[in-house]
């Protein structure tokens, strides 16, 4: 989402807002605007109408409940929980409307994917890129009950994460990091587990965003120019971008939320394919889909292709008088017959059926806490001229334990690239000279930039919407301090004057790469690290090499959002071990540092590649640079990005996808593979799609009483309502029963769709999600090196060579993460694969297709160290292969 610190008090901070208002012009008004042309193949077709919800089984009951109450609403109800009512109009982030009348309060919506932001008393949890470092499943989901159990505390009934888009398809791009990785398999997976804990605590996850945002700059609609085109082709959308979605809805995700930029031309707020078409008919998701904050762009046209809340309720910038394409403005669509009572029922009945699939309509606690300031009392509205004054602040403390996890999560993360000698693990009562300004928290104040807008002290997390205030921060230097006897720290990224080492002198020197939202330009870095590149920054390439210069024994220990260029150091031979920590959260210190002495071994996991140079990627995955009208970010490398293009295009990266070293050493033995699902070419019949409850309540345009404020109602100035003026209500009514047509787009249609031949409840055709063949292995830690250790064994298939379709040399497809296995202990690991997973989208049948012939699926510890193969076609499996790539 984007983010507006006002720091001026309420009254002076609602008159800011009059010079943007200023810049308004008619091209913001609420209609939809000619689309800027985009190159030849991109197509974003019309799909009309948006598809009803409550046709999925799992959802019956809650639908059943939400039909009945909306049902009861009028129409200024139903307009009004589906907006929020203005930015800084509430204790959160976002804030619906509600239909007090009937039971439904004020929905409070809070960011973001790594913990509750904007507040006090939570935990600062590892981000996502960390977590998916982590390779461990469990770990996902419970990291994700914690997170559920931190914003039920807080009373937030939408937790704004987990975030699978972006996917990762740039290195550079600024907002990786709240993902977890550049692949869709492991994307979708850390996002199911996440929104499995999550919900599991009442709170309704929201995936986000939807879909191939993967830049900052530029990203956003405004009157000057619209927000990028990401221009994919049809596969493209299906195997990498729309893939983790289908997975959090099979999940159960109770809200989606679309991103800034355009998708073939289109915005996705309004893009009728993208919403009605992929979303919700094919993927069969019942929840909600809100915009990203100020991502709404029109009225009707986003109505129309499926949007269901519009967030935070303004339009695109905040006007000072209070406006929005919806509220008011929607309640007038649906008296004048422009927007179908359809559409309004079933955005309505979508909202008021997650509340209840969630179980919020029991004893769900409101807000504690304010999102607008510190204080214990504040504003009730504080974007208001004059407001009332109310307890916004209650303290309350809700990070139980989760410190426990959220140490677990940072330090299963921690990977391990080289380790030359085994020197790794180092003894405490080595002499330490520790080298960087990550190595400590920041001096003036662990929370001091806004948002975490500034690369000062520990990198904990990228900045931006995502990030989270912390509690705390055991940072690496304190823990170093407290277990070793000999720590010398030298608090500076330019290598200091330093004594004459010993040979066995240990020198640590920590480096950083940061980005995150576009709401905030760091060291010239405009959310992307279109400035720094994959360097690190505060150049810390040349601290390495300098301390490699003057010491025998150098270890690196990067804190980054994504991959770095490491060449000008890696290889020196001073530089003993290099580990990447990622984003560890307030949780840096023992996690990294157990490593470190040994206590602990290291069993991280890279989930990007590290490239030997940034040429190493597609020319098309580069920064998009200004353009006259809408910026065009063509993908032409298809499914080709990360390790997928690297290995087709025969390059070696420094590390792959998926490296990471162990203290031990682990022997994969006795795989065996079985069949479990006779596979066709093409899914069994989806199941048909029934007629949704929704389907049963009234369409017929209502009295225009039902839009009447209420007599004596006292309006809070800029505060966004769904009520009309008598006279406004009176006057759209009229033309609602004159039989005035509207210009509806083209290819709109009021029938409600069979669903096509991909598509099912909760994620697709279930028949996707059989599982083909089940690969099951023994993983022994072989006993060298003396360690107790976890292995993540990862499951990679290669399609059949003679395939007519274009597939990547290898794809991963499942993994594992054992439990500590002692020296010469094993454990059985079984993966499976499905007939997804096996599958490629034909873009002419548009169905999963399953081309035939001989599968291999490649087990190994990282993808360039695949030692068993397995063969769907003899049914056996080999260990002590050499790998694909």
């Amino acid at each position: 989402m984007v983010t507006l610190d006002f720091a001026a008090p309420p009254g002076l901070r609602a008159l800011s807002l009059l010079f943007l208002s200023c810049l308004i012009n008619t091209s913001s008004a609420g209609v939809l605007q000619p689309r800027d042309d985009v190159p030849a193949g991109y197509v974003s077709a019309p799909y009309y109408p948006a598809p009803h919800g409550g046709w999925a089984d799992d959802w019956a009951e809650a639908y059943s409940k939400a039909v009945d109450l909306v049902g009861q609403m009028t129409l200024a109800e139903k307009t009004n929980i589906s907006s929020g009512v203005g930015f800084f109009m509430g204790p959160c982030v976002g804030n619906t409307g509600s239909a007090l009348r009937l039971g439904i309060p004020q929905l409070c919506l809070q960011d973001g994917p790594l913990g509750v932001r904007t507040t006090d008393n939570v935990t600062a949890f590892p981000a996502g890129i960390t977590t998916g470092a982590t390779w461990n499943k469990d770990l996902m989901y419970e990291r994700g009950v914690a997170l559920g159990q931190e914003f039920k505390g807080k009373g937030a009934n939408f937790y704004l994460g987990p975030s699978v888009g972006a996917l990762g398809r740039k290195p550079r791009g600024g907002r990786n990091w709240e993902g977890f990785g550049s692949d869709p398999v492991l994307q979708g997976i850390a996002g199911a587990q996440t929104i499995k804990g999550v919900q599991e605590q009442g709170v309704i996850a929201t995936l986000k965003h939807l879909t191939a945002n993967e830049q900052e700059m530029y990203r956003m609609y405004n009157v000057f120019q619209p927000g990028y085109s990401s221009n994919l082709d049809d596969r493209t959308m299906h195997e990498l971008y729309l893939w983790p979605f289908a997975e959090g809805v099979r999940a159960g995700t109770g809200a989606v939320m679309t991103s800034y930029n355009a998708i073939n031309g289109s915005a996705t707020s309004q893009n009728a394919y993208l919403i009605n078409g992929l979303l919700k008919d094919e993927l069969g998701f019942q929840g909600i889909v809100m915009t990203d904050w100020l991502a709404h762009i029109s009225g009707v046209p986003s109505a129309l292709a499926g949007l269901d809340m519009n967030m935070p309720g303004d339009t695109m910038i905040p006007i000072i008088f209070g406006t929005s394409y919806w509220m008011y403005e929607l309640t007038r669509s649906a008296l004048n017959g422009s927007v179908p009572m359809d559409r309004i029922n079933d955005m309505a009945t979508r909202i008021v059926a997650t509340w209840y699939k969630m179980g919020q309509d029991k004893d769900y606690p409101r807000p504690n806490f304010s999102s607008n300031t510190r204080d214990r009392e504040g504003p009730c509205y504080p974007s208001a001229l004059i407001s009332p004054t109310c307890v916004v602040n209650q303290y309350v403390n809700v990070q139980a334990d989760h410190k426990v996890v959220a140490k677990q999560v940072a330090q299963e993360a921690i990977t391990l690239l080289k380790n030359n000698g085994s020197f790794l693990p180092i003894s405490t009562s080595a002499h330490l000279s520790v080298f960087g300004t990550d190595a400590q928290a920041d001096s003036q104040g662990i929370n001091s930039c806004t948002d975490k807008s500034c690369n000062r002290g520990l990198l904990g997390m990228g900045w931006g919407s995502g990030s989270a205030d912390y509690p705390y921060i055991d940072d690496p230097i304190s823990s170093l301090k407290r277990k070793a006897s000999n720590v010398t720290y030298y608090n500076t990224d330019s290598f200091p004057s330093v004594p004459a080492p010993g040979k066995d002198d240990v020198a640590i020197v920590f480096i950083t790469s940061d980005s995150g939202e576009n709401s905030y330009t760091v060291e010239n870095n405009h959310g992307d690290r279109d400035s720094s590149g994959l360097a690190a920054w505060h150049n810390g390439d040349t601290l390495v090499q300098k301390a490699a210069a003057k010491y025998s024994n150098v270890i690196v220990v990067v804190h980054t959002v994504g991959p770095i260029v490491m060449e000008s150091w890696v290889n020196l031979p001073s530089v003993k071990a290099v580990l990447v920590a990622h984003l560890p959260g307030q949780e840096a210190g023992d996690s990294l540092t157990e490593v470190l002495f040994g206590e602990v071994s290291p069993s991280g996991h890279l989930p990007y590649s590290i490239p030997v140079s940034e040429d190493d990627y597609p020319a098309s995955t580069d920064i998009i640079t200004f353009a006259l009208g809408q910026a065009q970010d063509t993908y032409t490398e298809g499914i080709y990005i990360d390790y997928r293009h690297l290995n087709k295009a025969g390059v070696k990266p420094r590390f792959a996808f998926g490296h990471g070293l162990s203290y031990a050493s682990f022997e994969l033995s006795d795989a065996s593979i079985a069949s479990v699902t006779e596979l066709s070419m093409v899914p069994p019949a989806r199941p048909a799609k029934p007629t949704s409850p929704v389907a049963s309540l009234n369409t017929t345009i209502p009295a225009a009483s039902e839009a009447y404020y209420p007599s004596g109602f006292n309006r809070i100035w800029r505060y966004l309502y769904s009520w009309m003026d008598q006279g406004d209500a009176d006057k759209a009514y009229a033309v609602g029963q004159s039989g005035t047509e509207y210009a509806y787009p083209a290819g709109y249609s009021e029938e409600q769709k069979p669903g096509p031949t991909a598509g099912g409840p909760n994620g697709g055709n279930p028949a996707l999600w059989d599982v083909a063949y089940t690969v099951s292995l023994t993983v022994t830690n072989s006993g060298a090196g003396n360690f107790s250790a976890k292995a993540v064994p990862q499951a990679y298939v290669q399609f059949p060579a003679d395939s007519p379709y274009d597939t990547p040399p290898i794809q991963l497809r499942d993994f594992a993460k054992t439990e500590a296995l002692a020296p010469g202990a094993s454990a059985t690991v079984t993966l499976s694969l499905t007939r997804k997973d096996l599958s490629v989208w034909d873009t002419e049948l548009q169905n999963w297709v399953v081309p035939p012939g001989e599968y291999k699926i490649w087990v190994g510890q990282a993808s360039d160290d695949l030692t068993v193969v397995c063969s769907t076609e003899t049914g056996s499996c080999e260990a002590g292969v050499e790998g694909p790539v």
